[in-house]
């Protein structure tokens, strides 16, 4: 009785996984006619399939889509129905009943029906209600599944991330901003979030104005909501505008006293982009609030650094203003002394020594004074050793210099520091007309880590490949060279001199373009705008120099703006650039600038 009992039994089992072995292969075999388009083939093998229960859940979905491609919506409908009221807590079943209506022409029964499903869902639904309507890409029902879980919670901020998220997906703008701010409005700690969401959404220049719009509209509303005034300083900042970024900055700092440091790093960041003003207004700021501050020494070293900044870059340079300058680092340099904390204030005093007033004996003793400071910061000696190797050149010792650079390149392997040690000896190389030299250099530093330090390697090699290739001399290379470490020397007037005559000598050159931008770069620093801008204008109207064509446009649309005072020609040369250099570097502080212009900022 046993041994038939076991028999039977083994039958069985053999029965059974013979049965699904088979159930197996005619599920492999109908979706391969469903991926065929065999619908006909595929329907007959998944409407036998459909009755077993392990296989439903697997069958259901293909066995729906198999229907619906052959407009069988009948037939479809009572699948949905019967498995509907088969499986009334799977919320996604439920949503199928739409998709058959809308697949069927019936737009207005399948909305009808969302709409309903959507009135009745309950709060325990909303996530699995909302993301089955997400899987059929129907974002708007999903969307007002969250705004419905949100009126029936009377939590205003229910379903926030989930909405930003959706927002972000779709692209809707104009919903995702009031959405994001609401939620750093609650939760300052989500300020980091947002801003990830709104960087990677915000991507029109018209998304930037609505946000900015309705942020100042939530600062003013609610001042002491600090986040919504960090998320607008992180929008100017974003879009280059530091000046306001510094407003709001101020006005945060002065309620929370926070000791400057959000003024300092934003006058920091202002100064990199070349805004002096921006800079030397913030720390300013910090200097005059807090005297007894942590950030007051460097505060008072850095507004003298944006000071020098802004009178290098205005031209002509005023020497009485270097004179100026060189007396406020002696003063801070009287007060502090010459220690560890004042390395960088001889650096940039011997700096202005050297290159604008030609003592350059005097800044190689202030120089060596720095280097020998004890318990000097390493980079800060690593960087006088640069100047002073800069400073070598000018005397026209070109081995100091290579000696100086190479040993902060061995000193400060893999640094910025080194890197930009390795760049002044290429320059050096091609400054002497050793161009494999300087390309060695050059292709290492083209994958440095500083991008600065790399766009700077990429350009001069370009500049050397384009002009000493196989079929080209490099002998209108090296005078160019050669005339370039004059313009290094500040040996102006020699430097024009040998450009005219290597136009002159090599007509129609690779290089002509190089020639002309330099030329209008040395007419810009002695002061005669007119005639750089007519340089500049022989690179934008000639198609053949496009390389240098945006950097010569912008730098007309410059000259106008910042020496002539012609502000509608400036706006027209930025509006320019916009429109044909989607691409350039130079686009974004053209906007900026064209807005500034335009009188269209919203800051206040």
């Amino acid at each position: 009785m046993f041994k038939r009992a076991t028999y039977l039994i083994l039958v069985l089992l053999v029965l059974v996984v013979s049965t699904g072995m088979a159930q197996t292969q005619d599920l492999q075999l109908a979706r391969e006619y469903l991926s065929k388009g065999d619908y006909t083939k595929a329907e007959a093998i998944y409407s036998k399939l459909i009755d077993d229960q392990r296989l439903f859940h697997v069958v259901y979905p293909d066995y729906l889509k198999t229907l619906l491609a052959q407009q069988n919506y009948k037939e479809a409908e009572k699948l949905v129905k019967k498995t509907t009221k088969r499986f009334p807590d799977v919320v996604a079943y439920s949503i199928d009943l739409g998709t058959v209506y809308h697949a069927s022409g019936d737009k207005a029964s399948a909305e009808k029906y969302y709409e309903k499903l959507i009135e009745q869902v309950q709060p325990k639904d909303v996530f699995a209600v909302s993301n089955a309507f997400i899987q059929h890409e129907l974002y708007d029902f999903a969307e007002k599944t969250y705004l419905r879980g949100r009126t029936k919670s009377s939590n205003p901020q229910e379903y926030n991330r989930q909405l930003i998220a959706l927002y972000t997906y779709t692209r809707k703008s104009e919903k995702l901003i009031p959405e994001a701010i609401n939620l750093v409005q609650e939760e300052e700690k989500e300020l980091g979030y947002v801003r990830n969401m709104l960087q990677n959404s915000l991507r029109e220049e018209k998304d930037l104005d609505m946000l900015e719009k309705e942020l100042i509209v939530r600062v003013q509303q609610h001042p002491d909501k600090i986040a919504i005034n960090e998320l607008l300083i992180w929008l100017y900042t974003q879009r280059k505008d530091f000046y306001s970024a510094l407003i709001q900055a101020r006005s945060v700092d002065k309620r929370v006293r926070s000791g400057g440091a959000r003024v300092m790093e934003l006058g920091t960041i202002s100064a990199k982009n070349k805004n002096y003003e921006g800079a030397i207004e913030a720390f300013e700021y910090v200097v005059s609030e807090y005297p007894e501050g942590p950030y007051y020494l460097v505060a008072r070293h850095r507004l003298i650094n944006a000071r020098e900044e802004q009178v290098q870059n205005t031209f002509p340079v005023d020497k009485e203003k270097i004179r100026a300058l060189i007396a406020d680092y002696e003063t801070l340099t009287t007060e502090v002394g010459k220690n560890a904390q004042t390395v960088e204030a001889l650096q940039h005093m011997a700096g202005l020594y050297a290159f604008y007033l030609d003592e350059k004996d005097k800044a190689i003793d202030l120089l060596q004074e720095a280097i020998n400071v004890p318990r000097a910061n390493a980079d800060l000696v690593a960087e006088c050793k640069l100047t002073l190797g800069d400073i070598y050149l000018l005397k026209e010792e070109p081995w100091e210099s290579t000696l100086l650079y190479s040993q902060v390149e061995k000193s400060h392997k893999e640094t910025h520091i080194g890197h930009d040690a390795k760049l002044r000896n290429a320059r050096l190389n091609y400054y002497k007309g050793d161009f494999e030299l300087a390309q060695a250099h050059l292709d290492i530093l083209k994958l440095a880590t500083s991008r600065e330090i790399a766009n700077d390697a990429m350009d001069l090699s370009l500049l050397i490949t384009d002009n000493t290739g196989l079929d080209t001399s490099t002998t209108a290379m090296a005078e160019f060279a050669a005339l370039e470490l004059l313009v290094f020397q500040n040996k102006m007037q020699e430097a024009l001199t040998g450009l005219d005559a290597m136009l002159k000598k090599y007509p129609g050159h690779s290089l002509t373009d190089e020639i002309y931008y330099q030329k209008a770069n040395l007419l810009e620093r002695k002061g005669d705008f007119r005639e750089a801008i007519t340089n500049l204008e022989k690179i934008v109207s000639n198609p053949q120099f496009d390389i240098l064509s945006d950097d010569a446009l912008y730098r007309m649309a410059f000259i106008y703006e910042e020496s002539l005072d012609d502000k509608e020609k400036a706006m027209q040369l930025y509006n320019d650039l916009l429109v044909k250099h989607q691409g350039s570097i130079y686009v974004a502080d053209a906007r900026k600038r064209f807005r500034k212009l335009r009188g269209d900022s919203l800051a206040n």
